[in-house]
């Protein structure tokens, strides 16, 4: 295979000017595309975790005997039933009161049941409606999952507009390249080079310098998703604590840098055919 060798280069000030700009754009890139990916994973997974549980709360005391009766009557579509202590309780809403307050007689009787399959909550609902309060766990966690979505509709039009700007810079860059070696581009013209042979110049150039920042940009974006995704289940809250990035989601991330390397190449060939075009 024949080598092409370049008829001019960038100098050095170029070269590090475009290196550092398209690393940072690339490093935004593969961070909200990761976040992207993440979120949405611990959504779907919290979605499948919490679809069959179901909290049932007994208000009136009265009604105690008739809710175990429910609950013994129903046991081929129950997986399991747990009964939360006053002690748990009074752990869980810890945070969210002051002083010593006496919670005991305030507290209602709860039960935690897992049903056998999603479909018998509808049936479930309907058979403690008159004895106590059956609140499944997707009902009352569609505030988080619904804020879940909704970052990554955030975070993914943050990746669009990285890449938006990263094809604006190349496509600019690109521009005062060739602007700026307009001397060699007419030489080139003069001795009878073909616009393509001219435009693959300056692919190789933008190419070289494309690798090198999209995969520093890559380098330096893997410890920031590795400490945001440890961070989270550290934390060990809600939505955040399901929050991962699987083996098809790092490989994701480093197609993305490639096809960030082919997008800047073909942003340049475009760009310098549009300018030549136009001489």
């Amino acid at each position: 295979m024949k080598k092409t060798s370049l008829v001019f280069s960038l100098n050095k000030d170029q070269s590090m000017f475009m290196t550092v700009i398209m690393s940072i754009l690339t490093f935004i890139s593969v961070l909200a595309f990761g976040l992207s990916l993440s979120v949405a994973t611990g959504v779907i997974h919290w979605n499948t975790q919490w679809d069959k549980y179901a909290t049932i709360q007994i208000t009136k005391p009265e009604n105690t005997e008739a809710v175990k009766n429910i609950l013994l009557q129903n046991k081929d579509k129950i997986e399991y039933t747990k009964e939360i202590t006053k002690d748990e309780m009074t752990q869980m809403i810890k945070p969210w009161i002051s002083g010593n307050a006496k919670l005991n007689d305030y507290l209602p009787k709860m039960y935690e049941v897992k049903i056998k399959d999603a479909s018998y909550m509808k049936f479930m609902k309907n058979e403690f409606s008159s004895k106590a309060k059956f609140l499944p766990h997707t009902s009352a966690l569609k505030t988080s999952v619904s804020a879940g979505w909704k970052l990554v509709c955030i975070t993914t039009l943050i990746f669009f507009i990285m890449l938006a700007s990263i094809g604006i810079c190349v496509s600019y860059i690109s521009k005062n390249i060739a602007m700026l070696h307009k001397h060699e581009l007419e030489i080139l013209n003069q001795v009878g080079a073909s616009d393509k042979f001219i435009a693959k110049q300056m692919q190789i150039i933008v190419g070289k310098i494309s690798t090198i920042a999209c995969f520093t940009g890559f380098l330096f974006a893997i410890p920031i998703l590795l400490l945001i995704v440890s961070s989270a289940h550290s934390a060990r809250v809600g939505l955040m604590s399901t929050l991962s990035l699987s083996g098809y989601d790092w490989f994701a991330l480093l197609i993305l840098s490639v096809s960030i390397i082919i997008y800047s190449v073909y942003i340049t060939k475009k760009t310098t055919l549009k300018i030549l075009s136009g001489n």
